[in-house]
């Protein structure tokens, strides 16, 4: 048996048995889990089930807690209006990995699957999470836009006079071009937090640099993404370096997979991406960012997806795994996951199927299990050293939902 062979068994053993998966490794249908053939949304979605901050906050102090000390929780910001942004640590080794969730405030599946995390190395005590623990450190920010999640919408709530008065430089400067006065149709100002963001992790807004273009570095105007770029920072200078920034998101509702895959024809369910910067992997960073390695990010990336597909089973619809929208020419130096690539971590972008205001309670349950065997499957990988020795090329083997013609 080869060593990726091994590892994946060893894998499955040490994630949780959850949703859609039996003994053996088969797969079945979840009672009333939708099928494969519909991707209807809910014209009025339930929220029931969703953790909202107070809860959030809440179920973190019970994690704290019930673990005696073994995760640390500590309050790292706050938002414009006043609500904290949190950090829960745990695990003593020498890789570390940073996974965010809800920076598009209507985007909580990634919370769910963070706070189950959270809850179950906090408490168990079996061999396989020893190694885990012995070997890497999480720390999890489970809700960083908890203002534009109390609004249900993608955008925080900040206005440009409230920017200004955090950066009196600015006054007079034009508005940043990710900073809108409505969102979502409700008639508050916010930014798209996934483009505040700037690989000179020291960078000041400056006047000048307004309003920016969308694929240029943004310019840390919001205190969220102030913090989690606070929180790296201290990584950094704590380990040297951070392994790893996962950043957990939802997508449209109706993708089906393509490209020759076990589930071709399928809705997908988790899409993974590695940095968007441009043509040739990022080449017109690379001179004034060497440490920018795309290829360790497409490793990190088809760790969870291996996970997730070894977990479940190739017929399994919360194994529909497949590569996130990612032409060439798609830039974002301002997304979080960019700045932290081209400061040397490997980062990752889940995409789940359908916003959680769309969906409801329909799906959110099977989702939330394939966040949280990704993410786990990542881990897994750092503790045992495979995500070193994974191909990064086999990435590009994943399917696709229709947008890489070239490929198919």
């Amino acid at each position: 048996m080869n060593r990726r062979n091994r590892t994946r068994l060893a894998l499955a053993a040490a994630v949780p048995l959850i949703l859609g998966v039996a003994p053996g490794g088969a797969s079945y249908a979840a009672p009333g889990e939708p099928g494969q053939g519909s991707c209807k949304t809910a014209d009025d979605p339930s929220w029931e089930g969703w953790s909202n901050h107070a809860e959030v906050v809440h179920q973190l102090d019970q994690i704290e807690q019930t673990s005696k000390g073994r995760v640390q929780v500590d309050k790292v910001g706050e938002t414009q209006k006043g609500r904290g942004l949190y950090t829960a640590r745990v695990g003593t080794g020498d890789r570390v990995i940073l996974v965010q969730s809800a920076i598009h405030g209507n985007e909580r599946t990634g919370t769910e699957a963070l706070l189950g995390i959270l809850r179950d190395l906090g408490s168990s005590n079996d061999a396989a999470t020893q190694q885990l623990l012995q070997s890497v450190t999480l720390v999890a920010m489970p809700m960083v836009n908890p203002d534009g999640g109390e609004l249900n919408r993608r955008r925080n709530d900040i206005s440009w006079d409230e920017v200004v008065a955090r950066h009196p430089q600015l006054a007079g400067a034009p508005r940043a071009w990710y900073h809108s006065l409505q969102s979502d149709g409700i008639n508050l100002p916010g930014f798209d937090l996934n483009r505040d963001f700037n690989p000179d992790l020291d960078y000041v807004p400056q006047p000048g640099d307004l309003p920016g273009r969308q694929e240029d570095a943004g310019f840390f105007l919001s205190p969220e993404s102030e913090a989690i770029r606070d929180v790296y920072v201290g990584l950094r200078d704590e380990f040297g370096m951070v392994d790893a920034v996962v950043d957990l998101h939802h997508m449209g509702p109706c993708d089906r997979l393509t490209g020759g895959s076990e589930q071709d024809g399928r809705l997908i369910s988790v899409a993974l991406d590695y940095p968007p910067l441009g043509v040739n992997d990022g080449a017109a960073y690379k001179a004034q960012w060497p440490l920018l390695d795309q290829d360790s990010s497409r490793r990190y990336a088809l760790a969870a997806a291996n996970g997730i597909k070894a977990a479940y089973g190739n017929q399994s619809p919360a194994a529909a795994v497949g590569r996130y929208f990612h032409p060439d020419a798609r830039e974002f130096a301002g997304q979080g996951r960019s700045a932290f690539a081209m400061n040397g971590s490997a980062t990752v972008l889940f995409e789940v199927r359908g916003q959680a205001d769309d969906l409801g309670q329909k799906l959110h349950g099977m989702l939330i299990q394939s966040v949280r065997t990704g993410v786990e499957s990542m881990i897994a990988a750092m503790a045992s050293g495979e995500v070193d020795t994974l191909d990064g090329d086999d990435f590009f083997e994943l399917p696709d939902y229709g947008w890489d013609t070239e490929s198919d």
